[in-house]
């Protein structure tokens, strides 16, 4: 499960050390484009309790559904919650710099600021989805809180060598399970997905209730998998912001060509590996082995959809892909909470119970259909007011003020 959101840092405008400068289009359009992929793979975990228990659905076993699968597995899993967490240390850096200048004290208002995503991360795990990674944010903030000082390279360094180790981590696992001749599907996870299911359908104690069940698993995902990966990736939007990177992307043309030739080789032979393990080989040595793989290759793909972004947004087509994905790459909290309550309401007993009954491309529809809708929402937002709702109490709780919402 992956999810979170750039906006849970609230960033300000793009910054020189000397004066403001206006938000960068792009880089909004990059959030807005990570949300989508959140969403695409979120809603695959609450449209179905057979996902990733290793039991493929019996009820949807067409060619079309396997497709579908395979296109999430392989472009989409593993890869968005990395773009996510880049942002999040790229912003970090420009609110530390906004408060230098300011002579603000930073480190309680950050503290402050992680205290509200910890709880409203909680409080979605609970009630809406159990794939919350916002409390991981919250705690791996007071990390990047405490190493802000680290220099650009000594932070790309240790990045890589978080990736790797965790990584190794893996292999080794594997190794170990091969050895030992375990691992493999539970013989009972068709049937605890199948209750799974029914509660999902049922009232909202229910509901609350088989999330409260799910959590533990959860939590062991987050711990091993995507901590250790998130806060790399904190560590390399630290070190791009200390170099202002995605605000002088005609600089480095070239690096963002060599992102996209090396994730759309490498990083994508890692997908398929990954994939493969995940829907034919699931839940033995092969599958550790995979994630291992994925630890590596995740990044390299996250970057070149990255770079693919930024290169669209600066190009001939600059003005249309910021249209569409800059309004809602603005209020991505708002907007990546509200994708849980409208699939909560879509697909638990919170409203249309259809857990279980919308088949794989079904719900990939319903997923690029609310995206739309948020876009458009979105923008119609952001002409009136200045922040979305969440990102304005986010603000309002770390500053301890009223800020204004309105426009003039």
């Amino acid at each position: 499960m992956t999810t979170t959101s750039d906006a849970v840092t609230d960033p300000p405008a793009e910054t020189s050390p000397t004066r403001a400068a206006p938000r960068l289009a792009h880089v909004d359009a990059l959030r807005g484009f990570a949300l989508l992929g959140i969403l695409v793979v979120n809603i695959g975990y609450l449209a179905s309790a057979y996902h990733g228990t290793g039991v493929e659905d019996p009820a949807f076993d067409s060619p079309l559904d396997e497709a579908v699968r395979w296109f999430v597995t392989v472009f989409f899993e593993a890869k968005f919650f990395l773009l996510f967490s880049f942002l999040f240390g790229y912003s970090f850096t420009l609110q530390l710099d906004s408060a230098e200048r300011s002579a603000a004290a930073f480190a309680p208002r950050f503290v402050r600021r992680l205290a509200g995503l910890f709880v409203l991360g909680a409080v979605h795990a609970v009630l809406l989805f159990p794939g919350d990674i916002l409390t991981t944010y919250a705690v791996l903030g007071l990390v990047l809180l405490a190493v802000r000082r680290l220099r650009p390279r000594t932070a790309v360094r240790t990045a890589l060598v978080l990736f790797a180790v965790t990584a190794t981590a893996y292999v080794l696992l594997a190794f170990a399970l091969h050895a030992a001749g375990g691992g493999g599907v539970d013989p009972g996870a068709a049937d605890g997905a199948e209750r799974a299911a029914e509660a999902l359908r049922g009232g909202p104690a229910s509901v609350i209730g088989a999330h409260l069940d799910q959590l533990p698993g959860v939590a062991l995902l987050l711990v091993f998998f995507q901590a250790p990966a998130a806060l790399a990736a904190f560590l390399l939007g630290l070190a791009a912001g200390r170099g202002r990177v995605l605000g002088d992307l005609a600089a480095h043309r070239r690096t963002l060509v060599r992102l996209q030739w090396a994730g759309f080789t490498v990083g994508l032979l890692g997908g398929l590996v990954y994939a493969h393990a995940s829907l034919v080989r699931p839940g033995g040595a092969y599958q550790v082995l995979a994630l291992g793989i994925d630890v590596v290759t995740a990044p390299l793909l996250a970057a070149a959809y990255a770079a693919t972004v930024l290169r669209l947004a600066l190009g001939r087509h600059g003005e249309r892909t910021t249209a569409v994905l800059g309004p809602v790459g603005s209020v991505t909290l708002t907007g990546y909470l509200t994708q849980s309550l409208v699939c909560a309401l879509l697909f638990t007993g919170y409203g249309a119970a259809l857990v279980g009954r919308v088949p794989p491309p079904g719900v990939l529809a319903i997923a690029l259909a609310l995206f739309a809708a948020q876009a458009v929402g979105a923008r119609w937002w952001l002409r009136r007011y200045r922040y979305g709702p969440l990102e304005w109490l986010l603000r309002a709780w770390t500053t301890l003020t009223r800020p204004p919402l309105r426009r003039s």
